[in-house]
């Protein structure tokens, strides 16, 4: 599933001008966008290619529902946005931010996390390889210790959130690193791989057993996705 990055629409540019409104804008990289509109980027499997581990009912409403709903509110922030603009009332467009920085962040996480998964057997689940196994060995010690940690780190968030393996490009080292509600990985991290902590990632199916969900899901972890980003990293 290819994804463009967004390059500064007007409506990007007056939000850019307001401080308050960077941390938003930043998530807009690495998302979809036809015409200037962001879109709802297409699955490279069917919904119930992830079965047993994660299921149909929720990959279709995890989809077609609850990231069109971050699409269509990425949107309206950024039309509020341009209006404002317009009007040359950058007040206006910095009091959009939390609206930008939810809803872009919402479909950014999502669009990675998409990417992120893969039938099991068929590019999905398994250990990593290569050159990311050797950053996970050096950087952890094993496999087993990076998800041990990864999920000790999900089962943490309180509310909503997500865990994900990035890169700090200062630092060179691979880290794991949590974000409340949407925000997105920003700054000198680079995503690597997200696990979405939501409860509508899992509920349907595993109700309050959050637990049972953090260890199915990496039965369908794409390891080849994630090796492509640390090598682009």
């Amino acid at each position: 599933m290819a994804t463009t990055l967004f390059r500064a629409a007007p409506a990007a540019r007056a939000a850019l001008r307001a401080s308050s409104v960077k941390t938003g804008a930043a998530a807009l990289a690495s998302t979809s966008f036809t015409r200037g509109k962001a879109t709802l980027p297409d699955l490279s499997y069917d919904y119930g290619a992830l079965e047993p581990y994660i299921s149909g009912k929720i990959m279709e409403l995890h989809h077609k529902g609850h990231h069109q709903t971050y699409v269509n509110g990425l949107n309206s922030a950024l039309e509020t946005i341009e209006e404002a603009k317009a009007k040359g009332d950058f007040n206006a467009a910095a009091a959009a931010a939390p609206l930008l920085n939810f809803n872009g962040g919402g479909h950014k996480n999502h669009t990675l996390f998409w990417e992120n998964l893969a039938p099991n057997n068929k590019g999905g689940g398994g250990e990593p390889e290569g050159t990311l196994k050797s950053a996970i060995d050096k950087n952890f010690g094993s496999f087993s210790t990076l998800q041990q940690q990864i999920n000790t780190a999900l089962a943490g968030i309180q509310g909503s959130g997500w865990a994900w393996l990035v890169k700090d490009k200062t630092a060179g080292t691979l880290q794991i690193i949590t974000k409340p509600n949407q925000d997105p990985v920003t700054g000198n991290f680079i995503p690597l791989l997200g696990i979405d902590a939501w409860e509508h990632a899992y509920y349907l199916q595993y109700q309050n057993r959050k637990a049972e969900y953090f260890k199915a899901i990496w039965n369908v972890i794409n390891w080849g996705t994630v090796a492509k980003r640390l090598e682009q990293a």
